[in-house]
């Protein structure tokens, strides 16, 4: 059963004021990581939470809760806008580029992350030199998709409407621990299909096909993490 909807999305910067539930919610919190914090994880961060909304329903508002998704970036700009490339391709999508903000990689976003998934190898194996046992929660966002796709949804967690963040955050747990398990025995088929390059400086139409592959690349995850399939 999908979960209802409304519940269980937010961003870094939601803080809309609610009724507090008598029970903490859990959050499990998912970190995407490019290299400037301006264009491949910007439009990845965007897009998985617009991917969520649409699967999920409108956010509902409770900072902590839920999934939550967030970006940073290896030698991000700090304070920096997302670039204007970037921006156009999530309009593209119906996504919202608005009120982003880039951040730089900081040990506290590694140790709060319950899934980081980043746009190269390189940047995987900076994630996980940083520490915080990040190793067995670090994927390439391909690495994740392929390894996702391999497991059998009927071995997860349903999703569970009476629960506070329907049942989200232990289905992400066991997705995230199935996938780790996996690793080491469903290999790429190269080392380049594990990678999404740098659109940086280049132009839209370039931007516009790394939107696309980061788009097909989290179909799939977005799908597994809530047990809803994407709309026909």
């Amino acid at each position: 059963m999908p979960p209802p909807q409304g519940r269980g999305i937010a961003g870094p910067g939601d803080d809309i004021p609610f009724a507090a539930p008598a029970d903490p919610v859990p959050c499990f919190r998912i970190l995407h990581v490019s290299t400037g914090n301006v264009c491949r994880s910007p439009i990845t961060e965007r897009l998985h939470r617009h991917a969520l909304q649409e699967r999920l329903g409108s956010p509902q508002a409770v900072r902590g809760c839920g999934l939550l998704v967030e970006s940073a970036g290896t030698w991000g700009h700090e304070g920096a806008p997302m670039e204007a490339h970037a921006a156009t391709v999530l309009a593209d999508y119906g996504a919202d580029p608005a009120g982003f903000i880039g951040r730089e990689l900081l040990d506290e976003h590694v140790i709060r992350a319950d899934l980081v998934l980043t746009a190269t190898r390189d940047h995987r194996a900076q994630v996980i030199s940083m520490g915080h046992s990040a190793g067995l929660r670090t994927f390439t966002l391909k690495e994740f998709n392929r390894l996702v796709r391999a497991i059998d949804p009927a071995t997860l967690p349903a999703p569970d409407p009476d629960l506070p963040d329907s049942g989200l955050v232990e289905r992400a747990r066991a997705l995230v621990g199935a996938a780790a398990a996996l690793r080491g025995w469903l290999l790429a088929p190269n080392p380049e299909s594990d990678e999404v390059y740098d659109p940086y400086g280049a132009p839209i139409t370039f931007f516009r096909s790394i939107g696309d592959e980061i788009n097909r690349a989290l179909d799939p995850v977005v799908t597994a993490l809530t047990g809803v399939p994407a709309p026909a």
